[in-house]
């Protein structure tokens, strides 16, 4: 199987320059880093790609098997590493991505340079101690709502999780995403993402990493983002002035400016 096929991986940016892998999240693609990409493939090598069972990747690749659990989209994150031999990778994984990019530098320590996580959740569901944002029947009603009507959800769920009710193209835009990826595709990576609990997985980051949140975001509440960032010893936690659950429609700029200082107070 070719990798960047399978993967529809695009490259941008100076061959000699540092890499940054920018993974999206559930119900997204590639597209979804148009509006920061750009800027950073001036100083980085910037690759870009789509999970298994999203945007353009080859659809035949997909199995329930393996995209069940969120070691198959770390595999994908790994192959593609091995497959264009990618090093001291910077690693930008958005939601579920974040906690994707966990895994893979785990599987993988020899690949990754750092990690930064644009809002992370290790765990979705409420618990004595720990709040997710959702219980337990809020996770049982979400997944039963998808997979009775998938773009019926897509189309209530979509703008809520993008926020910015004053800004309605932007809900419109995540919800053609979601339209746009095969139900029972969906909701396999609906279930590996928001039944998944990677919490002890935390424990195991050894790299530079930082904590992007949003000020308001209904998935993930800024009490994960505080967990997220004490669980990781040595983590950067910025709260960015945005709202919504992906800053880098929302709020591009301030977006760039958090992984640009991050990335320049490494090297």
């Amino acid at each position: 199987m070719d990798v960047v096929s399978r993967n529809n991986v695009t490259v941008a940016g100076p061959e000699d320059a540092p890499v940054l892998l920018l993974a999206h999240g559930f119900g997204c693609d590639q597209n979804m880093w148009r509006l920061v990409a750009p800027a950073l493939a001036e100083r980085f090598r910037v690759v870009l790609f789509d999970y298994v069972g999203s945007g353009r990747s080859d659809l035949t690749a997909w199995s329930e098997a393996r995209y069940s659990a969120l070691d198959g989209y770390a595999r994908d994150v790994v192959e593609i590493c091995e497959a264009l031999d990618l090093r001291e990778v910077r690693f930008v994984g958005h939601s579920v991505s974040a906690m994707i990019g966990v895994l893979a530098a785990a599987a993988a320590p020899d690949r990754f340079a750092s990690l930064i996580m644009i809002g992370p959740s290790p765990c979705y569901v409420d618990s004595p101690g720990y709040r997710g944002g959702f219980s337990a029947e809020d996770i049982d009603e979400l997944l039963q709502s998808l997979q009775a009507n998938y773009l019926g959800w897509s189309a209530a769920m979509a703008p809520v999780i993008m926020g910015n009710p004053d800004r309605p193209e932007l809900g419109a835009e995540l919800t053609n995403s979601f339209c746009a990826t095969d139900p029972a595709m969906a909701h396999v990576f609906a279930r590996a993402t928001f039944l998944s609990d990677t919490r002890e997985d935390l424990k195991k980051v050894t790299v530079p990493t930082l904590v992007l949140e949003c000020s308001q975001d209904v998935i993930a509440p800024r009490e994960v983002g505080a967990y997220v960032h004490a669980a990781i010893p040595g983590s950067r936690l910025v709260t960015l002035e945005a709202t919504g659950h992906c800053p880098h429609l929302s709020a591009p700029e301030a977006t760039l400016t958090a992984i640009a200082g991050f990335l320049g107070n490494l090297s």
